[in-house]
């Protein structure tokens, strides 16, 4: 059975740090131009997480100069969420969110459920370690979700 890929996704989660930046990340190191692929959170108040840079740059992610952003901005900034084919949220609160700003738009929203690695851990190396974990499953699900790399839709 194909898979049918969108070609446009925005992964949210609560603050575009941690998970949303990860999977973002991760689907333009996959899929390249082949997606467009934005993330942003429910609320913007942090930066990227320092813990993600590191993990991501593992696998040749990088994410340093990623600037997090709210929903509210992004709309602000012209990404419409009625562009998108597909909104992935990665927590509850960015489930509730999706599913409240696009029930007027013909979109899907789907939810995965995404370990929050923040505070997990008592040493950097247990840290890294949750880190690590979260970002092994958002490579799987993404790789479940969208197939493999320039499969036909």
């Amino acid at each position: 059975m194909a898979i049918l890929r969108p070609s446009s996704v925005l992964y949210c989660c609560d603050y575009n740090a941690v998970r949303s930046p990860m999977a973002e990340g991760i689907t333009k190191k996959i899929y390249g131009s082949e997606l467009y692929v934005q993330s942003a959170g429910v609320r913007q108040e942090l930066e990227i997480d320092g813990f993600v840079v590191a993990v991501c740059s593992e696998i040749g992610v990088e994410l340093s100069r990623h600037r997090a952003r709210s929903l509210e901005e992004m709309s602000d900034w012209g990404d419409d969420l009625s562009s998108f084919d597909l909104v992935v949220a990665l927590s509850p609160a960015a489930q509730r969110m999706a599913l409240d700003q696009t029930r007027y738009y013909a979109l899907r929203v789907e939810y995965w459920p995404t370990l929050d690695p923040t505070g997990m851990g008592r040493s950097r190396e247990e840290m890294l370690s949750f880190y690590r974990q979260t970002r092994d499953q958002i490579i799987e699900r993404i790789r479940q979700r969208f197939g493999d790399p320039q499969a036909t839709r």
